[in-house]
């Protein structure tokens, strides 16, 4: 049974998980000032390099996803891209007790979208992505 479900699994796989990046990528460019700003308050160095290379790792990442091109590049980028995120903006082991709980959920949220992730690159797009149509 999960043999037939592959291909729309893997398509629906890359589609949930570029919702995910494809708004947060485009709110960054249309607040670049606010990213920056918000980059710069956490004290990671060279913010607007920082910002601009977010917002093209997350536009870039899931218009891949989407299309299934460069999946497995993609998904592992973008895994790189959420773990490394994680540590610096949902770092919960120092939040103030009023926010620990929510920074705590969101850190391991984000844990679970690097497993899935990982899962796509290990397994790739799928038949129905343009990844599978040039291996043809």
């Amino acid at each position: 049974m999960f043999t037939s479900l592959q291909n729309p699994l893997a398509l629906a796989s890359r589609l949930l998980l570029a919702a995910l990046f494809l708004p947060a990528g485009i709110s960054k460019l249309t607040g670049f000032a606010g990213t920056v700003g918000y980059i710069t308050s956490v004290g990671l160095p060279m913010p607007t390099v920082a910002a601009a290379i977010a917002a093209a790792v997350e536009v870039l990442g899931s218009l891949a996803l989407i299309f299934g091109v460069g999946t497995r590049f993609a998904a592992l980028a973008l895994a790189f891209f959420t773990l490394v995120a994680s540590f610096f903006f949902h770092a919960y082991w120092s939040a103030p007790a009023a926010a620990a709980f929510v920074t705590q959920l969101l850190f391991f949220k984000n844990i679970a979208v690097v497993g899935g992730l990982l899962a796509l690159a290990a397994n790739g797009a799928g038949a129905w992505s343009l990844d599978a149509r040039s291996a043809r």
